[in-house]
């Protein structure tokens, strides 16, 4: 089964509000096998919901409507989608009592306009409203299902856990379920890592692969359906380490994880320590560390070494190196990584030195930048980075690359 959903309302069109009726009933029919490919919105006029009604018939089985039930004369979802059917609508006996009793609790006059929440298309199975008027409604016609949901996602969600998703897995002869698992990477482009997957990506069928570009960042969605769970997961590990053998050496983490909440666990685990010494990134690296819980645990110090007499009297930077290389140099992130290190007696030093932007500095063009890696008993590394962007944005990425390569040199 594949479905369509139609928010119906004027206030979605102007950016009123959110549509997250439809996000909501997306997830809930992924975990029940439901495919959705199509989001429509529409505004509050009856010939333009009805074309809508029409084009969402030639590729959807099951139409599924959020919004336009109300009392006022711009609720017009189910008179529009009687006439698109050419069915009727009839007084839903039960919802008109719970109406009338809503508004004698209350106290309030009830408008005769009120008794229209009470409209059913005839024949549907009525979807009880236990957090407000109007009715939800399942139709069957035609080999296709009709249904129709409330707009406030207060009364809409209730509804559709304790009564809609059962009417549809009425419909469904096959109940397959959804899984998905989403893999992330970093230090690669989208277009390179399609490029590396094409075959895997070509031949697809179950699971699905579907990359997805972030900021700095790119995910992989795998996607799989079967009615059994150990086999969708069986399905799922298999295209996996079909991946991982191919792009692994960018792989970081699933789903929600990030390069701070990696690389900070992965440093608990390992029981080290660590100093930064952040010249252009002005602290945002320590920041980002800082904001996961136990970072105590790994982090012993740091030093913001903006200008150049810091790097030199705080750090221990040479003259030489500064007069030499300038302070946008390997040469100079590899002494701050190593003195950083050994000033707060930790296992690891990283630092961070380059030009952020807009000017240039030293010769060196924005986006120019250098972080070093010094770990206790190793060679002490440097990593240059030619980024593009704006200023805060390549501080940005220049902290995840820290990330990166520290996971890098760790793994």
């Amino acid at each position: 089964m594949n479905a369509e959903i139609i928010a119906v309302g004027s206030e979605l069109l102007l950016g009123q509000i959110v549509n997250s009726n439809a996000q909501f009933i997306s997830e809930q029919l992924a975990e029940m096998g439901v495919d959705v490919y199509y989001h429509t919105s529409v505004g509050d006029n009856p010939y333009r919901l009805q074309y809508a009604i029409e084009v969402a018939k030639k590729r959807a089985d099951l139409l599924i409507f959020t919004g336009g039930l109300g009392p006022t004369k711009d609720d017009l979802t189910k008179e529009t989608i009687a006439k698109a059917l050419g069915t009727t609508l009839s007084i839903d006996k039960e919802a008109l009592v719970s109406i009338q009793s809503y508004f004698q609790k209350t106290n309030r006059e009830m408008t005769p306009n009120n008794e229209k929440q009470a409209l059913i298309l005839t024949g549907a199975q009525v979807l009880k409203n236990e957090n407000g008027m109007a009715p939800g409604m399942l139709l069957k016609k035609d080999a296709k299902a009709y249904m129709l949901l409330p707009g406030p996602p207060s009364e809409m969600r209730p509804m559709f856990h304790k009564h809609g998703k059962q009417a549809i897995l009425n419909l469904m002869k096959k109940k397959e379920s959804i899984y998905s698992r989403v893999l992330r990477f970093f230090g690669i482009g989208e277009a390179q890592l399609e490029t590396e997957l094409e075959d895997l990506i070509d031949k697809q069928t179950n699971p699905t692969i579907a990359p997805l570009a972030g900021e700095g960042e790119v995910t992989l969605r795998l996607t799989a359906k079967h009615e059994s769970r150990e086999i969708a997961m069986a399905l799922l590990d298999s295209v996996e380490a079909e991946i991982l053998n191919t792009v692994g050496e960018y792989f970081y983490g699933y789903n929600q994880d990030s390069l701070v909440d990696v690389g900070v666990n992965l440093l608990k685990e390992r029981g080290l320590t660590l100093s930064c010494a952040e010249s252009l990134t002005g602290g945002l690296f320590q920041a980002q560390l800082t904001s996961i819980p136990g970072a105590s645990e790994i982090l012993n110090g740091g030093v913001v070494c903006y200008q150049d007499e810091v790097k030199k009297k705080i750090l221990s930077v040479k003259d030489y190196t500064l007069e030499q290389y300038s302070s946008v140099s390997g040469q100079c992130a590899r002494e701050l990584a190593e003195n950083v290190r050994e000033l707060f007696s930790s296992e690891i030093g990283i630092s961070f030195t380059g030009v952020a932007g807009p000017d240039s500095l030293h010769g060196q063009p924005p986006g120019t930048v250098w972080i070093g890696l010094s770990m206790e008993g190793e060679t002490t590394k440097a990593f240059r980075l030619n980024l593009a962007g704006g200023r805060n944005g390549n501080r940005m990425r220049t902290t995840k690359y820290g990330w990166h390569y520290l996971l890098k040199e760790l793994s």
